[in-house]
């Protein structure tokens, strides 16, 4: 009997296991479905699911190809694994893989002695109508070829380290492509702009470090999404010269100097900006012309992100002129930085600042450590944003009642502008 329970109990598992039929719920997938689960996979690990059962023997061919081509870096720890296939071994996966390809990646660093045999490769039946191009180190004739391959069907495209060639300019068009990434990598100003131009409806690009063009123009008519990153001591000019439909102009690095200028001249439905340094406010140059004034204030943007010293509130002040109808506010504060600088002069705005009087819901201060200038920063939106809803305060320490409480009253929260505003303590890292 009480093997005939435990017989039992092991049935019962077993079909919990795998379904009311004996079969895994995985295998009663449609093909389509455990195609495209494939070709999500590294080709290494897609190239081993035939073994798993007879059903599975057929997928892997008829499933979109994902193709990682990489060889070891010259510096990389030789006993370390290495996650792409070699490039010795890619005619062999092209002749058993007839296609769909639905990813080309191709990391081969010190190899210019692939770029022939990568030719070869896009022109097979395999790699045809390509979706998404990752492509490193390669010469400018290999990303040429890369580019002319895929232009009609490229829908995303990362481009790292490479240096683009001026005679592909004529032939550059990409009807499908949603998303460029360009990083580490040189291009012209002209070729810059034949590049965008070709890209009919191109959503996000994202772009850091690239060089070459010492002023980055950008004019899109579909465009939803930029990024730019510069941290090299090359001057850099991002100018945001027509961009209708662009809602997010992030910069994730904290700019500290004039060696970058970003100028934004028609973006007419930007809400989301930054982060970029309160101090360092000339590097945003909206309209073309500074200081700002009703003619060149963003009425459009909603969110904004700041890097600020606790000091520097009146340089903060200055900037939120600019966003009138701003409603969330992020100011990350610098580490350790401020504590022993000394204080700017703190005074009320000679004008009312109309997103305090009306629109800024939200305000985050990150990392807080209640500290006098963090305080008395924190204190000015506390007494004087009116409609404020939420005050968030991101700290690396746990704030229990009692400290909480302390900082409610050096925060003044009874006398707050808003009465309805709830304060908040995070705990984050």
């Amino acid at each position: 009997m009480e093997n005939e329970a435990r017989e039992s109990h092991g049935t019962a598992r077993n079909r919990a296991r795998s379904g009311d039929g004996g079969e895994d719920f995985i295998t009663r997938l449609p093909d389509d479905v455990l195609g495209t689960i494939i070709s999500l996979l590294p080709t290494q690990d897609g190239g081993r699911t035939p073994v798993l059962s007879r059903q599975w023997r057929h997928l892997w061919r008829s499933a979109p190809l994902n193709l990682e081509i990489g060889t070891r870096p010259p510096d990389a720890d030789a006993d370390g694994p290495v996650p792409t296939v070699p490039p010795s071994a890619v005619s062999q996966i092209i002749s058993q893989h007839h296609g769909p390809a639905r990813r080309f990646s191709f990391h081969c660093r010190g190899h210019d002695d692939l770029c022939a045999q990568a030719e070869s490769w896009l022109h097979s039946r395999a790699l045809a109508n390509l979706e998404e191009l990752d492509i490193a180190y390669a010469c400018p004739r290999l990303l040429a070829s890369v580019l002319r391959s895929a232009s009609t069907t490229i829908l995303v495209a990362k481009i790292n380290e490479c240096n683009f060639p001026g005679e592909i300019v004529p032939a550059m068009s990409f009807p499908n492509l949603k998303k460029l990434t360009l990083f580490d990598t040189s291009i012209s100003e002209d070729v810059f702009h034949a590049l965008l131009s070709g890209c009919h409806t191109l959503e996000s690009l994202y772009m850091a470090e690239v060089s070459g063009a010492g002023r980055l123009r950008v004019s899109s008519p579909t465009l939803k999404t930029i990024i730019f990153s510069h941290s090299s001591s090359e001057m850099a000019e991002l100018v945001i010269l027509d961009a209708p439909r662009l809602v997010r102009l992030l910069l994730p690095r904290y700019y500290e100097s004039d060696r970058v200028i970003i100028r934004v001249t028609r973006a007419p439905m930007l809400e989301i900006l930054g982060p970029f340094i309160a101090a360092v406010s000339k590097i945003l140059l909206f309209q073309g012309i500074s200081p700002v004034s009703l003619a060149n204030s963003m009425r459009t943007v909603k969110v904004l992100a700041l890097r600020s010293s606790a000091d520097k509130l009146h340089a903060v002040l200055n900037i939120l002129r600019w966003f009138p109808c701003l409603e969330r506010l992020h100011v990350t504060f610098r580490k350790h930085h401020d504590r022993d600088q000394k204080n700017e002069p703190q005074h009320e705005p000679p004008h009312p600042i109309e997103c305090l009087e009306t629109h800024l819901k939200k305000v985050v201060f990150k990392p807080f450590e209640g500290y006098g200038k963090q305080v008395d920063f924190a204190r000015f939106f506390v007494l004087s944003a009116k409609v404020l809803d939420k005050i968030e305060f991101e700290t690396h320490n746990h704030y229990g009642t009692e400290m909480v409480g302390y900082e409610h009253k050096l925060l003044q929260v009874e006398n707050r502008a808003s009465r309805h505003a709830r304060f908040v303590f995070k705990t984050s890292y």
